[in-house]
């Protein structure tokens, strides 16, 4: 019994007497990797600000982008930070297999083998956000020269679907399992075009037609035009996104869009110049 335990102790001090090397060099491999990652560090900030990256991001919109996505901080001191705590983690494995703590160098292995993919996501993330305003401010504008009074809630609709789409994309490349959330959105999808449908085909029909009939009167006839138009006559001095806008010399009258669809319109030669 006794010359078990001996045995024991015995194995027990040579594993500790060959680790403690091991240990040692291990120790030694992080105190010198964390200098040297607070030297990447200092040295990638002062690169960064001598050749002002900030405000060549600046003049990129990439600053403009990032802030969209609620990160604020200048990339000339993020970056170095992220280049710090890469380092951190890169020694922190090779230091773990010297050691022999394989469980910490595989966990570490695999944050390395994941990072691409938030990277993806990152860039995926910025790069739609950016788009999704593009295409709003590109829908906003279009709507507004069609004379559509809700143009900027058209745009900010357009803006939000094409960077939720994106987020989705973004998440996907995280390995997320977003098969719920693209039930739950197709739901959701669907019944707001069926509801939309149903207003515009039973509840809207003048409307759409008053918008439509003013998309070719605005292209027609011009401000300034003399007409007679359903028993109105006067001076044509707008075309809203439904209605057109008359002056007889003394009032203003409203004509309904969809009347150009139906009557013919002829300019007024008894009309006075106003």
């Amino acid at each position: 019994m006794e010359t078990k335990l001996l045995e024991t102790l015995a194995a027990l001090g040579n594993l500790v007497a060959s680790a403690i090397p091991r240990i040692a060099v291990g120790i030694l491999l992080i105190i010198v990797g964390g200098v040297l990652a607070k030297g990447i560090e200092f040295v990638l900030r002062a690169m960064l600000i001598r050749v002002r990256f900030d405000s060549l991001m600046e003049r990129a919109h990439v600053t403009k982008a990032l802030r969209r996505t609620g990160l604020r901080q200048q990339l000339s001191l993020l970056l170095p930070k992220l280049a710090y705590f890469l380092t951190v983690f890169l020694v922190a494995k090779i230091a773990s297999d010297v050691i022999g703590l394989i469980a910490v160098s595989n966990a570490i292995g695999a944050f390395f083998s994941y990072l691409p993919n938030v990277l993806a996501a990152l860039v995926l993330l910025i790069l739609g956000t950016t788009a999704g305003q593009f295409t709003g401010q590109m829908v906003t504008r279009a709507a507004e020269s069609s004379g559509f009074d809700s143009a900027p809630a058209l745009g900010k609709v357009v803006s939000a679907l094409t960077i939720f789409l994106v987020a989705m994309m973004a998440i996907g490349q995280l390995k997320i399992d977003t098969e719920m959330v693209r039930i739950v959105t197709s739901f959701v999808l669907a019944a707001g075009a069926l509801g939309f449908g149903l207003a515009f085909g039973l509840g809207t029909r003048d409307v759409v037609q008053n918008i439509v009939a003013g998309f070719y009167t605005r292209r027609l006839l011009t401000v300034g035009n003399r007409l007679t138009i359903a028993g109105q006559s006067g001076t044509l001095t707008a075309v809203t996104s439904t209605h057109t806008v008359l002056n007889d010399g003394v009032n203003e009258i409203l004509v309904a869009n969809a009347t150009f669809l139906e009557q013919a319109s002829t300019q007024d030669p008894n009309l006075p110049e106003q």
